[in-house]
C-alpha cells in the first residue's frame, strides 16, 4: 500500500505541473495492473514531457511470478556427515531407507563427489504443507524409524539443511535416458523478481541445452523457502567426462552463447555439485 500511494502521489503531481502547463480537460485512464489488487486510476498526461511513463509498467520488484497451480513442492534436504562416518552412514541409509519412503515420496538421494565433501542430497515430493505435517508427525511415532535409523544415523551427522522448492511453470520432473551416470545440481542466485522477471531468458538457456542434445534436464526449481531468488537445475549425463566435453563444445554454439548472455543481466552468481546416484534412489 505505501509503494501505491507513492505512484499515486508521484502521478498526482506530474498531472497538476502538466495542467497549468497546458490547460486542457483531464481524461481519465485506467491502468490494469497484475501487481495490484485493484485497478488504479491516474490522469492521461503522457504528452507532457514531465510524466514519468514508467509508472504505467508492471513493477518487476513488486512481481513475482505465476502463482503455482497446484500445492505440490519438493523438499531438499543436504546432511553433512562427519568423515570418518561417511562410509557407515551411506550403508545404514541403503538399508533402512525403506523405512523413510513408507511415508512419502522419494525422488532422489545423491552422494556428493565434486564441490561438497562427505554430503548426501536427497528430494521430497509432498501435495501440500499439510501433508508433510502430517508425514513428520507419522515418523516421530514410527518407532522402527527410530529404533533402527535415526538413534543410530543423527549422531554421524555433523549438520542438516532444508530447502522448499517448486517446479519453474515450465518444467517437469523427467527421468534421465537410462540408469547410471552423474548428476549436476547447478544453483544460480537470481537478482529479485522471480520467474515473471528471468523465467523467459533462463528458459531460453536450459532450451537450448536440452534441445541440442547437450544435456538432460531432470526438473528446473525455484525457492520458496531458505536463500531466496534461488534458481536450480539438476542435469543429468552419462559421465563426468562426457559433462566435459559437452561444456566445451556448447561454449562455442552462438544460440547457447547468446542465451547465457542474456539470461546473465540477472544473475548475482550461481555454483554447482556433482552426485552420483545412490542405489535405492528412484532417479539413478
Amino acid at each position: 500500500m505505501i509503494q501505491i500511494r507513492r505512484i499515486l502521489g508521484k502521478a498526482s503531481r506530474h498531472a497538476e505541473h502538466c495542467l497549468s502547463v497546458k490547460s486542457r480537460p483531464t481524461v481519465q485512464k485506467k491502468i490494469h495492473s497484475q501487481d495490484f489488487d485493484s485497478s488504479i486510476f491516474i490522469p492521461n498526461v503522457s504528452s507532457c514531457l514531465f510524466f514519468d511513463m514508467s509508472l504505467q509498467r508492471p513493477r518487476a520488484w513488486i512481481s513475482t511470478g505465476p502463482q503455482q497451480q497446484h500445492g505440490t513442492f519438493y523438499e531438499f534436504r543436504t546432511y553433512y556427515i562427519q568423515p570418518h562416518l561417511n562410509a557407515a552412514f551411506l550403508k545404514l541409509t541403503n538399508e533402512k531407507i525403506h523405512l523413510r519412503t513408507a511415508h512419502s515420496e522419494l525422488i532422489g538421494y545423491w552422494s556428493v563427489e565434486y564441490g561438497g565433501l562427505n554430503q548426501v542430497f536427497h528430494i521430497w515430493k509432498y501435495d501440500s504443507y499439510a501433508q508433510r505435517a502430517s508425514v513428520r508427525a507419522a515418523l516421530a511415532q514410527d518407532p522402527n524409524w527410530i529404533e533402527q535409523y535415526i538413534s543410530k544415523a543423527m549422531p554421524m551427522l555433523s549438520s542438516q539443511d532444508n530447502e522448499v522448492t517448486y517446479l519453474v511453470p515450465w518444467s517437469k520432473i523427467q527421468k534421465p535416458p537410462k540408469d547410471g551416470g552423474v548428476f549436476e545440481l547447478a544453483t544460480f542466485q537470481m537478482k529479485p523478481g522471480g520467474p515473471a522477471v528471468w523465467g523467459r531468458a533462463f528458459q531460453a538457456v536450459v532450451g537450448t541445452h536440452t534441445g541440442s542434445g547437450y544435456a538432460h534436464a531432470v526438473g528446473v526449481f525455484h525457492s520458496e523457502f531458505g536463500q531466496l531468488n534461488q534458481v536450480f537445475v539438476l542435469w543429468w549425463f552419462e559421465s563426468a567426462d562426457q559433462r566435459a566435453a559437452i561444456r566445451h563444445t556448447s561454449h562455442e554454439d552462438a544460440r547457447v552463447v547468446a542465451a547465457v548472455r542474456e539470461s546473465a543481466a540477472y544473475l548475482v552468481s550461481h555454483k554447482n555439485k556433482l552426485m552420483l546416484p545412490c542405489a535405492f534412489s528412484p532417479i539413478k
